[in-house]
């Protein structure tokens, strides 16, 4: 499958036909269901229709945009005008009275959304383990977990089903399933790309963004959603700018020791070490950094909870059996949560985040960690081996990504190349609004060999 960036500009130049690669996709999405269930609903006739468009565009001498007549799977909680939105729930669904903002702006761009994908219910977990959609599973081994909540965006990306794939990240739910399905993942600033027309599960701390196979194709698909829209609150009016171009012996990296004490496996281990190898070895600086402000609270973990009694409460108190047993768990849970442990965490995420802001401005370009503790989840067990320990999965999967929402600060995560199986993910973070920076230090190391995503078992042509 060609990357969503070499796929648009032969469209672009009439050298091929959106109407083609969009029919292509839609086989590939349907063919995988049986293995993967990565979509909830697969669009054939509004693809197509899409994709005619976009040709007639080109035939008149129209540039449909950068990311003409490129296959994208959206997540099933973001509001596609027309199309049903499950939330990945029991709940009756209804047809969306209009595009969320970053669909309009894929299309403005010329994508074309060929279908919506899988998740946690609710956007509330890690697994993409859905009660009422079934398990999406994981191209690299179909007993394993995609991660969530994102998790059919990312097993779409990693089966070559789709270039591009679009997830919402509350506390690593576009970074999870980009780690455990060997892709990468893009985590954008809070209030980067709006949230109008996404259905919440902590607005404060919600973001959208992309999942594809290369750099490239994350920056065209962040840079065709991210942008200031005054239809929500949360938005910012930030100038949205194109990476700059980095020599990989310039890059001045800071390994973050306190990033390293949650559980990880040993196979995590190695590839960390693997990475900072590699990237010495093209003459990058990596530097530990000893930062006890980035060392997290267990407020972080527990904070969300009023604002998921906000979206919640009320609908489970009314329908306790429309939901499933971990979300429901996990409602119950929230309701306990009081007013100073906000605060805690509030304070906390503030402090990490000037620690940041003051770290990448005087020695380092960005700071990196892994993004999770684990590479596989079995399908059905709460528990991830590490080592012959069972964990319990969120504590694998969450304790390296959801401080970083905390913070609210971007962060993008990518397969080490050479290391286990997938590749091992890892972090790299930066200030607030530093997403060209993000993307241009992960193209310098793409490029140089550092980064680099492989094809799973399960891989659709």
């Amino acid at each position: 499958m060609d990357t969503a960036t070499r796929m648009a500009s032969q469209v672009r130049t009439g050298r091929q036909r959106a109407i083609d690669g969009v029919v292509s996709a839609l086989g590939r999405a349907e063919t995988s269901h049986d293995q993967l269930n990565a979509f909830t609903l697969i669009d054939p006739s509004g693809a197509r229709h899409r994709a005619e468009a976009i040709d007639q565009l080109v035939a008149v001498g129209k540039d449909p945009g950068p990311l003409a007549g490129v296959p994208v799977a959206i997540k099933d909680i973001i509001d596609d005008a027309g199309m049903p939105n499950s939330r990945g729930s029991s709940f009756p669904t209804e047809l969306a009275r209009a595009s969320a903002t970053c669909i309009r702006g894929l299309g403005a761009a010329g994508a074309v959304i060929i279908g919506r994908t899988g998740l946690h219910e609710f956007a509330f977990g890690f697994t993409s383990e859905n009660p009422w959609f079934g398990a999406v599973r994981n191209p690299w081994d179909p007993s394993t977990s995609a991660g969530g909540s994102s998790g059919g965006s990312g097993a779409a990306v990693a089966a070559g089903v789709v270039p591009i794939a679009i997830g919402t990240d509350t506390g690593g739910s576009v970074r999870v399933p980009a780690a455990m399905c060997g892709v990468m993942g893009l985590k954008v600033t809070h209030g980067r790309i709006s949230l109008d027309g996404v259905f919440p599960l902590v607005a404060s701390l919600d973001t959208v963004g992309p999942i594809a196979r290369t750099v490239d194709d994350l920056d065209a698909a962040y840079r065709a959603m991210a942008g200031d829209d005054p239809a929500d609150p949360w938005s910012q009016p930030r100038p949205v700018e194109a990476p700059v171009p980095r020599d990989p012996s310039d890059l001045r990296i800071g390994l973050v020791r306190q990033w390293m004490s949650a559980p990880m496996a040993a196979d995590i281990r190695d590839g960390i070490d693997t990475f900072v190898e590699a990237c010495r070895g093209i003459g990058a600086t990596v530097a530990e950094v000893d930062a006890p402000a980035l060392a997290t609270i267990p407020e972080v973990a527990t904070a969300i909870g009023p604002e998921i009694i906000a979206v919640h409460g009320a609908r489970y108190a009314s329908h306790p059996e429309r939901y499933g047993r971990d979300v429901g768990e996990r409602i119950e849970a929230s309701r306990g949560v009081d007013a100073a442990t906000v605060m805690a965490a509030e304070r906390w995420g503030s402090r990490a985040r000037a620690t940041i802001d003051r770290l990448c401005a005087e020695s380092h370009d960005v700071l990196i960690g892994p993004t999770v503790g684990a590479l596989t989840k079995t399908i059905g067990d709460p528990d991830v081996d590490i080592d012959g320990e069972r964990i319990f999965h969120r504590v694998a999967l969450a304790s390296f990504t959801a401080p970083i929402n905390r913070m609210r600060v971007p962060a993008l995560a990518a397969p080490v190349a050479g290391t286990a199986r997938q590749g091992v993910s890892m972090q790299l973070v930066g200030p607030m609004w530093s997403e060209a920076r993000l993307l241009g230090v992960a193209r310098a190391l793409e490029d140089a060999g550092v980064f680099g995503v492989r094809r799973p078992p399960i891989f659709f042509n």
